[in-house]
């Protein structure tokens, strides 16, 4: 499964009424860092389907949803279990970082 695009409109149905775990990845199209990560978020969408659902929501487009999260920096990546945080991350990291941080969320 390819990562899913979220809105503030779709963030509760997609996000925090979803069935399985998510990460939702905060990013911006002029972001550095977010397009470095943007193809190993790809590649976990894989790894991890129907185990966990890898969301992005562009920042710039959508103001409401990292404004209560408190998004201050992007990339920041937010995982999401039964409707509730559960771990946060600010910055990029390197595909394995990102793999073992999902995990460990787990």
């Amino acid at each position: 499964m390819a990562t899913v695009a979220v809105t503030d409109e779709t963030f509760d149905t997609e996000v925090t009424k979803s069935d399985i775990p998510v990460v939702v990845d905060f990013w911006a199209e002029w972001c550095g860092p977010c397009k470095q990560i943007g193809p190993a978020l790809e590649e976990l969408s894989v790894t991890f389907d129907g185990k966990v659902k890898i969301a992005k929501l562009n920042v710039d487009e959508n103001p409401n949803a990292p404004a209560q999260m408190g998004v201050r920096g992007i990339p920041a990546l937010f995982l999401f279990k039964n409707g509730e945080v559960v771990s946060n991350k600010v910055g990029a990291a390197p595909k394995a970082a990102l793999q073992s941080w999902i995990e460990e969320s787990l």
